[in-house]
C-alpha cells in the first residue's frame, strides 16, 4: 500500500504543476541575477559636473569627462578682410558694413544669432541712437559698445570659442589664475569681450560677422519654399480639316 501510495502522489498532477512553479522562480532568479552582474556602473552626477552653454559636460577624472577644449575664432580680430577661401566675397561686404554701417552690422549679427521676428530693427535702431550720440558729444563712438558687447559673449558661450583670457594663456602663459575656476573665468572673459568693444569695435564687429556667416545661415535662407500655382493657357478647339 505504501508503494501504491508514493506512485499515486509522484503521478499527481498538482505535484506537477508545483515543481514547475518552483523551477520558473528559480530562472527568474537566475535571470535578474545574470543582469545585475553585467549592469554598468552609473555615472555619478555631482558637484563634479559643469556644463557649457550648449549643455555639454565637463567633468574631470572619468571617461566622459575629459576637458574640453574650447574651439578658437575661424579668423582674428585684425583680420579685417578676413580669409582666402568661399566667403571671401563675405568677407569683404562684412568689412565694408564694419567700416560704412555698422549698425547694420551689428544688427546683421544679432539677427543670425536669434533668429527671431523684428530682432534686426530692435538692435539695429537703438545702436545707431547711440552711436549718433557718441560721436556728437563724444567725438567717437563711446555708447554703442556698451550695448553691443553682450553679443560677442552670447557668440562665445554659443560656439564654446575661446576667449582672450585662455588665448592669453595658451600663448604666452599669463592669466591662468583666473581661469581655475569658472565663475571667475567667465567674468574675466566678460570683461575682455567689453574691453576689445570699447578699444576695438569696428574689428570686433566685423570678427563676430565672419564668424556667424560660417556657422549659421541667414535666417531668410531657411523659410519654407512658396509653391505658386500657374493655371493653364487658354484652349481653343481648331476645326477639323
Amino acid at each position: 500500500m505504501a508503494n501504491y501510495n508514493n506512485d499515486l502522489e509522484e503521478s499527481s498532477p498538482l505535484l506537477s504543476k508545483q515543481v514547475g512553479v518552483e523551477e520558473d522562480e528559480k530562472k527568474k532568479l537566475n535571470v535578474n541575477k545574470s543582469k545585475e552582474a553585467t549592469a554598468p556602473p552609473e555615472v555619478g552626477t555631482g558637484a563634479g559636473f559643469g556644463w557649457t552653454a550648449d549643455g555639454l559636460p565637463l567633468v574631470h577624472g572619468s571617461v566622459v569627462g575629459e576637458p574640453m577644449g574650447r574651439s578658437q575664432w575661424d579668423s582674428p580680430l585684425l583680420a579685417c578682410l578676413g580669409r582666402n577661401d568661399g566667403f571671401c566675397s563675405s568677407d569683404i561686404e562684412v568689412c565694408l558694413l564694419g567700416s560704412v554701417a555698422p549698425c547694420v552690422l551689428y544688427g546683421s549679427n544679432v539677427e543670425r544669432l536669434g533668429s527671431a521676428p523684428g530682432t534686426f530693427a530692435n538692435h539695429c535702431l537703438p545702436y545707431t541712437g547711440l552711436y549718433l550720440i557718441g560721436n556728437s558729444f563724444f567725438g567717437w563712438n563711446f555708447l554703442a559698445p556698451w550695448f553691443s558687447y553682450p553679443t560677442r559673449t552670447a557668440i562665445r558661450r554659443k560656439f564654446n570659442l575661446e576667449g582672450t583670457c585662455e588665448a592669453l594663456n595658451r600663448s604666452c602663459g599669463c592669466c591662468g589664475s583666473c581661469l581655475e575656476d569658472e565663475v571667475q573665468r567667465e567674468h574675466c572673459e566678460s570683461a575682455c569681450d567689453f574691453a576689445t568693444h570699447v578699444l576695438c569695435h569696428a574689428c570686433a564687429l566685423c570678427q563676430e560677422g565672419r564668424e556667424l556667416r560660417r556657422r549659421v545661415p541667414h535666417p531668410g535662407l531657411s523659410a519654407q519654399p512658396v509653391l505658386v500655382m500657374i493655371p493653364p493657357g487658354e484652349q481653343t478647339m481648331g476645326r477639323s480639316a
